[in-house]
């Protein structure tokens, strides 16, 4: 990653907002019980011989809450999208009328919801992690540029003190997308 210490702040941030959004995609992939296309789009699928999106070969609605509906754009993709769910870890199993494919979803057991709530946690846990990275080579940037003489040593540690700020603001975000995500798991 290439950083600008003129324009540190910001490009830390924006590279902080991305780790965020990847968090909320990942948790959108995580099955509560409720029918939700995100749950199946990002799923790769064996398209004439390339591996393609879910998404991008065929439409998927949630007429019901709990039930999807995908429906191929090319019927013959159909076996290959119910390969491909199959294959996934999603714990449903589609069934298929040769032109579409509908997914039932089942209510969640509490096991089920309990090990989907450590996933949660462990996903987050990698987007902390990920954020400290951002802010250890935005620090390191920061001290390089002192050193360089673009900041006084008052400036350094100004900005050192707002990156952290930064990191602890987006460090809060996580864990309150978390407790959204935990308290979603376990209403039953």
């Amino acid at each position: 990653m290439q950083l600008d210490p003129n324009n540190l702040l910001d490009e830390l941030e924006e590279h902080m907002m991305k780790t965020e959004d990847s968090l909320r995609s990942s948790f959108n992939a995580i099955r509560t019980g409720k029918a939700s296309p995100a749950l199946v789009e990002g799923l790769m699928v064996e398209y004439y011989g390339t591996q393609t999106r879910l998404r991008d070969i065929a439409g998927i609605t949630a007429p019901e809450p709990r039930l999807l509906v995908i429906q191929p754009w090319d019927s013959t993709a159909v076996h290959a999208i119910e390969k491909a769910i199959l294959a996934s870890n999603i714990g449903i199993t589609p069934m298929s009328d040769g032109r579409t494919l509908k997914l039932p979803i089942p209510e969640l057991s509490q096991d089920r919801r309990t090990a989907l709530t450590k996933q949660a946690k462990a996903e987050t846990e990698e987007g902390k992690v990920a954020l400290r990275n951002i802010r250890r080579e935005g620090n390191e940037v920061a001290k390089k540029a002192q050193k360089d003489g673009v900041f006084t040593e008052d400036e350094l540690k100004k900005l050192l003190d707002d990156i952290q700020k930064l990191t602890d603001r987006y460090i809060a975000t996580l864990d309150r997308e978390l407790a959204a995500k935990e308290k979603e798991l376990m209403t039953v």
